[in-house]
């Protein structure tokens, strides 16, 4: 019956009720609701078994108990038996949209995941680029502390040298390294 499968799906709904987006409040409707379907269904169920017993009414006057039509026959129905079939159609009708709802979850969840991933793999592509660029920047580093020791020792030696050498020592240095400058501007721009 169908309402035992509705109530099939309000237990796995309040297993987990974050999950298929409902509260307490509306599970407990549903319960209610299924009660009250389940206590309409028994109720049809044992009007049917007496009226099968009662025989003696007939065709048309069973039909007006079950239904509790007027005998005017017409069409219009009592609110208190609703019609069977238009539950177990709506029962229906709501379970499918229940599973075309987690259908479309899942293919959400399945998207989300993908995109997760995706950023994760970017992520990780970053991550490896700038351990590379702070490698690159540590040799950087590296070679310019080399230098700068470097050039530091060649300028401590070149003092050394010129207050050694004396005026007329660092006018010759000037000619020579003024000499040397005018061999190699030839060398690079007249060959």
């Amino acid at each position: 019956m169908m309402v035992d499968e509705l109530d099939k799906a309000i237990a796995v709904a309040a297993r987990d009720p974050s999950w298929y987006g409902i509260d307490e409040f509306e599970l407990e409707k549903r319960r209610r609701w299924t009660s009250g379907a389940r206590n309409q269904v028994a109720t049809v169920r044992k009007a049917l078994e007496a009226a099968k017993e009662k025989n003696s009414l007939g065709q048309n006057g069973m039909r007006r108990e079950l239904m509790k039509l007027p005998n005017d026959h017409g069409a219009g129905r009592s609110s208190q038996y609703p019609d069977p079939q238009g539950n177990d159609d709506f029962i229906s009708s709501e379970s499918d949209r229940q599973v075309l709802l987690i259908k479309q979850q899942d293919e959400e969840l399945d998207e989300l995941s993908a995109s997760v991933q995706k950023i994760g793999g970017i992520g990780l592509t970053i991550h490896e680029e700038l351990m590379g660029q702070e490698k690159l920047l540590d040799d950087l580093n590296s070679e310019m502390d080399r230098t700068a020791n470097k050039l530091d020792f060649v300028q401590k030696k070149v003092a050394m040298v010129m207050k050694k050498a004396g005026l007329k020592g660092q006018i010759m240095m000037i000619l020579f390294l003024f000499l040397i400058f005018v061999v190699l501007f030839i060398l690079v721009f007249f060959t």
